[in-house]
């Protein structure tokens, strides 16, 4: 087995870190971000618990405003996983409403009257505040879409496949209502467990992070 989870984690945390409030000049248009959340450990460093980027173009800091800012839990599944942990931790029978997508019309017109919309705006700002305080990140550019979604695909997949990134007990993801979320230790449900680095990833990543820029 490789300790391509060891190099990325030592890699990234090697990185300037970005915290809440955050500037979005330090933040390219097109990239992927890797979260890293207080408290958890992996490889004697920070622990990945999440990576990410985004499918339109130039969407980067829009895909993390999403995460930290705006409090629409339909517009980012961290946020929403997030709050479900959350919500389930302290067995609130909320979580059945937080689970209703109100994205189109139709949602809207159909659930938007059963649910309590002060206790939805209290949530929310709750998760903002969680995701504000606890969690930061990198960043690194790549303009090209495919060889993006390849590589967070790939980081995803060495992370979860580790035996030595495990969550501490503490973890709000342990109270998830999502079994890959505990399985794995990442507050992800996709691309875990597929196809991991290589050694031209590695060597690829570290020419992007020395660049500090995209091929």
């Amino acid at each position: 087995m490789n300790n391509y989870c060891e190099y990325i984690h030592k890699l990234f945390n090697s990185i300037e870190r970005i915290n809440f409030p955050f500037d979005k000049s330090r933040i390219p248009s097109n990239g992927i971000y890797v979260l890293f959340e207080e408290g958890e450990k992996a490889h004697n460093v920070d622990r990945i618990v999440r990576v990410g980027t985004h499918t339109g173009k130039n969407q980067l800091y829009s895909r993390i405003n999403q995460h930290f800012i705006i409090e629409n839990k339909d517009r980012s599944i961290f946020r929403k996983n997030i709050g479900r942990a959350f919500l389930n931790k302290n067995n609130d029978i909320f979580l059945v409403h937080w689970e209703i997508d109100l994205t189109t019309k139709e949602a809207k017109e159909k659930y938007l009257k059963e649910i309590n919309l002060k206790k939805l705006m209290e949530t929310e700002k709750i998760i903002s505040e969680y995701i504000q305080k606890n969690f930061s990140f990198i960043v690194f550019e790549i303009d090209n879409k495919e060889k993006r979604l390849l590589l967070e695909s790939k980081i995803i997949s060495t992370v979860s496949l580790c035996q030595n990134c495990k969550q501490s007990e503490k973890w709000l993801g342990n109270y998830s209502t999502r079994e890959k979320i505990i399985k794995s230790g990442l507050w992800l449900v996709n691309e875990l467990w597929k196809t991991e680095l290589n050694e031209d990833d590695i060597n690829y990543l570290k020419l992007l992070l020395e660049r500090g820029n995209g091929i």
